[in-house]
């Protein structure tokens, strides 16, 4: 099909709940994309940041075709080979306190996990997140989230959900009782313009959990698997959680969530308390298993850090050059660029240049591209920015 009728059938038949860029991709390899008619781009957006290892891994492809041939679904009231790897592999690579998972399908999930997960262990019914927050739009996820647009629609929605701002500890300790079950933050807040946690902030919202006897979760669903130049973005500032959410990444493009949790914790939920019917299937277990093996064998991590400081500094130096540009900000290659205007127009003359940009907010370009991106293809993207925002300034600011 031509991009014409692909997008003819999804608008006819899709729910309309997603802006859509005029694009359809068809193919993709590694930190490229093709559209329908067989043009390439550099992807900035890795699929909101599913495509850490690259599109169409040859690890992950095989681990796929391999576990095909041989086993696609088994519920989890039945022992699986390929769960058990992924499993022995996940709490290997997790912070070391967490030591038992739950697997599910999508970072939204593993948030409504450890909400319950968090009822359950404390006995409490509070729960505290923060501003600028963002954890899924299921009704529990989407209770824990912030933005108002989101959230008004679908009222009333969880009780007993307060809100503190993010970054402020005095405001936390404020916020904070003796009957919250859990504070629940990101450690860097992706959709509401890739905002790290100041230091010392994590440390704090510790301590005050452990003073009050709450549970503090770590929603690590964009940051972790190696995207901020450590394996979890918690390492950054060396706070362990009680239970931490991941997602996207971790099966290399197939649906797969997971909540971790201390032993403790986890085992306050009883046998029938919750339950995924896809949940750690071995089709997906295999494959995120490959995604592990790869990041760890072509010490992806690190590359993260290494590419994530040469895009960072290109992003800087955007930033000093244009005055329409405000902040370049973010870890690893989980960073932004703050500009002073709406960067939809951005978006669509970059598809022109063959450049997948990403959003977080009007006006910050986000980047989230494969760990497998080159240097040479990181220049290229900073090149095309450095001309597209020349342009914009020029009809923005010289008329």
């Amino acid at each position: 099909m031509n991009e014409e009728q692909i997008s003819r059938i999804e608008d006819q038949h899709l729910a309309a709940t997603y802006s859509k860029l005029p694009l359809a991709i068809a193919k993709g390899r590694a930190a490229s994309l093709w559209d329908a008619q067989g043009n390439e781009y550099i992807d900035c957006m890795g699929g909101y940041g599913v495509a850490i290892v690259g599109h169409c891994n040859p690890k992950v492809v095989e681990a796929i075709r391999k576990q095909s041939e041989k086993l696609i679904t088994c519920h989890g009231s039945i022992y699986n080979d390929a769960r058990a790897e992924l499993l022995d592999k996940l709490i290997h690579i997790a912070p070391p306190n967490l030591s038992r998972a739950f697997l599910c399908s999508s970072g939204a999930e593993s948030v409504e996990a450890a909400i319950k997960i968090a009822r359950r262990y404390t006995r409490r019914p509070e729960i505290v997140a923060m501003t600028g927050s963002y954890h899924g739009k299921t009704l529990g996820a989407l209770s824990v989230t912030w933005t108002q647009r989101y959230r008004e629609p679908f009222q009333p929605l969880l009780p007993e959900v307060a809100f503190t701002t993010f970054g402020d500890a005095e405001k936390a300790r404020e916020a904070v009782s003796d009957k919250t079950a859990a504070v629940i933050v990101e450690p860097i807040q992706g959709e509401t313009g890739i905002k790290p946690a100041p230091d010392g902030f994590l440390k704090e919202l510790r301590e005050i959990c452990d003073a009050h006897g709450s549970l503090l979760v770590f929603d690590e669903v964009q940051t972790g698997f190696g995207r901020t130049g450590r394996m979890w973005a918690c390492q950054h500032w060396g706070v362990q959680p009680d239970i931490m959410c991941v997602s996207k990444a971790m099966a290399g493009g197939l649906p797969m969530g997971a909540a971790l949790a201390r032993e403790e914790v986890m085992g306050a939920m009883a046998k029938g308390d919750h339950s995924s019917t896809f949940g750690g299937n071995p089709l997906s277990c295999a494959a995120a298993s490959a995604v592990i093996d790869y990041i760890l064998d072509e010490h992806l991590v690190e590359q993260a850090e290494k590419l994530g400081t040469v895009f960072k500094q290109g992003l800087a130096d955007l930033s000093a050059k244009h005055k329409s540009a405000r902040e370049a900000r973010g870890m690893g290659l989980m960073l932004a660029l703050e500009i002073r205007f709406d960067v939809h127009d951005l978006l669509l003359k970059g598809l022109k240049e063959r450049v997948l940009l990403l959003y977080s907010g009007k006006n910050v370009l986000r980047f989230l591209p494969p760990l497998v991106i080159t240097e040479e293809q990181i220049n290229r993207v900073l090149d095309v920015l450095d001309r597209l925002i020349s342009a914009e300034e020029k009809t923005r600011f010289e008329h």
